[in-house]
């Protein structure tokens, strides 16, 4: 069985460390922040200039003057700092963010990513996706692992544009969580139900097995 959504974003919220400055990306990934463990205390960073995101505001608490980089409404923290944009993208091209969450629309098997635009298609811009992939000491890709016509989002080499060029160091998806190494991608957890042949089948590489034979079975 593949994960849903919500416990795709619960995966990837443990790849949070306490004391973390964290930027998470529009879609998806925002869901991150509903799971973050309660042990864990980690700054969640947008591009727009905030640092310290609080939880998403109910109808008695939205401020529409607070959002975040996706435009949607959130609140601030306690010792929360406010910023300009230019301050912002300072901290992400100074490698002061240590983890990225983003979502992609490919990835290829060497680390190259690809999740801004699809010719042909309305796009707002690529955002702040370059300047983070390229300055935050992690890159985490949070997406399902197949495109809705079924076609893998795993590749050999990404044919939409590139945000970035070998940025990528983890992929979670709805059928398991991968590595890129230099060996090429490394299956390190499947979901449950979900065997090795499945998860190979639906993606575009040759995956490299590392999971003990008892439980990829």
């Amino acid at each position: 069985m593949a994960w849903s959504r919500n416990e795709m974003a619960q995966r990837a919220a443990q790849e949070l460390e306490d004391g973390f400055y964290v930027n998470l990306g529009i879609g998806l990934p925002t869901l991150v922040a509903n799971y973050i463990p309660e042990q864990v205390n980690v700054w969640l960073q947008s591009e727009n200039g905030l640092l310290g995101i609080g939880e998403f505001p109910t109808e008695e608490t939205v401020d529409a003057d607070l959002i975040n980089a996706g435009k949607q409404t959130v609140t601030a923290r306690p010792g929360a700092a406010f910023f300009s944009s230019a301050e912002s993208f300072a901290m992400i091209r100074g490698g002061h963010v240590n983890i990225a969450i983003l979502g992609a629309m490919e990835v290829s098997e060497q680390g190259d990513l690809a999740n801004w635009m699809i010719p042909g298609k309305k796009v707002k811009g690529m955002g702040g996706a370059m300047d983070l992939v390229a300055g935050v000491q992690k890159v985490v890709v949070l997406m399902e692992h197949c495109a809705k016509d079924g076609t893998p989002k795993i590749v050999k080499q990404c044919s939409l544009p590139l945000t970035g060029k070998g940025v990528v160091h983890r992929i979670i998806t709805d059928l398991g969580v991968m590595d890129v190494t230099e060996q090429g991608i490394e299956l390190i957890e499947l979901t449950e139900q979900v065997s090795f042949e499945d998860i190979q089948a639906v993606t575009g590489v040759r995956l490299i097995n590392t999971i003990p034979t008892e439980l990829a079975d």
